[in-house]
């Protein structure tokens, strides 16, 4: 994601945009794209973020701008590039953002309901269609409820997810191996570039048992959740069809990522900060920190009474 923001933020006015009518604002190459690099100024940057300010663009967006403007002239200051004598967009001032909305995410019971509305086919329209489509479709799904139930219970990325193999999972042990992640279309190392084992507990390990059961793409090559043909599954098919389950299961809107929000969440009311960290994969624990609080735990509110 972030790469596709700073590809966003770098290309020239004009561009179309790969879906829908319209086109890129390009507003740091208009401003600089045809400066040379060491006579742009502070004041000039300075005015260039005001005109942001002035367009109504976020605090969070404007500060995007200044981001990438900050990491290109830091690059050019470095003695083995260019050697510019100074980051003319260190003196600007940084925008200040709002607080990070309140963490949501689903319950068991919903992501259950989740599963199960999608294992009936229920967030599909009703349309005639052959009878190999509709068994394909029916695979499709009860593919996707696990797929959703497995990301819920492991809180692996979803990149994670789609690049997992039947070589990563040990079910007798009851672990994953996560080695692999989807960055830009492409598969690459975990985020961190650190590879963990995540331990299975018993709805993940029975979603994984069901997707073993199929009758084809279970070797160790093969991806443990594919489209119709074994290939890599795209991500925003998984997306898409996620949700229109959320829609026809009557939820809340939650992004798909909040089921990995859940997982951290719902672990750090029964587990040390440091497990959770490690469980999904955190580099930092101040990352972490953010799911300790999201909800209270059943036994705060039992020691606010006893109190």
């Amino acid at each position: 994601s972030t790469i596709r923001d700073y590809a966003c933020l770098l290309r020239d006015p004009g561009v179309a945009y790969e879906r829908g009518d319209r086109t890129t604002a390009g507003r740091i190459m208009a401003a600089f794209g045809d400066r040379p690099y060491d006579s742009v100024t502070t004041s000039e940057v300075s005015r260039f973020l005001r005109s942001l300010d002035r367009e109504k663009l976020t605090p969070r967006n404007v500060n995007k701008h200044r981001q990438v403007l900050a990491a290109i002239f830091s690059y050019a200051c470095r003695p083995d590039t260019h050697g510019l004598a100074a980051n003319p967009v260190v003196g600007t001032d940084k925008r200040r953002e709002a607080p990070p909305a309140q963490l949501d995410y689903y319950e068991v019971e919903e992501v259950e309901a989740l599963a199960r509305v999608c294992e009936r086919g229920e967030h599909r329209p009703t349309r005639a269609v052959a009878e190999g489509e509709i068994e394909a479709r029916k695979a499709e799904d009860r593919q996707d409820a696990d797929a959703f139930r497995i990301l819920f219970y492991t809180g692996i990325r979803v990149g994670e997810l789609v690049t997992l193999r039947w070589s990563d999972v040990d079910l007798d042990a009851r672990t994953l191996l996560v080695r692999r992640n989807l960055s830009a279309g492409v598969e690459t190392e975990p985020k961190g570039r650190r590879h963990r084992y995540v331990p299975l507990p018993d709805p993940a390990l029975a979603a994984l048992a069901r997707l073993g059961a199929r009758d084809e793409f279970i070797t160790e090559v093969d991806y443990v959740i594919c489209n119709r043909w074994g290939r890599r599954l795209d991500v925003s098919a998984l997306r898409r069809r996620y949700q229109m389950s959320c829609e026809a299961a009557g939820l809340r809107r939650v992004k798909l990522h909040g089921l990995r929000h859940a997982a951290g969440s719902i672990l750090a009311r029964v587990a040390d900060p440091v497990f959770v960290r490690d469980y999904l994969g955190h580099s930092k624990l101040s990352t972490t920190g953010r799911y300790v609080s999201a909800k209270h735990r059943p036994e705060d509110f039992e020691r606010l009474n006893r109190a």
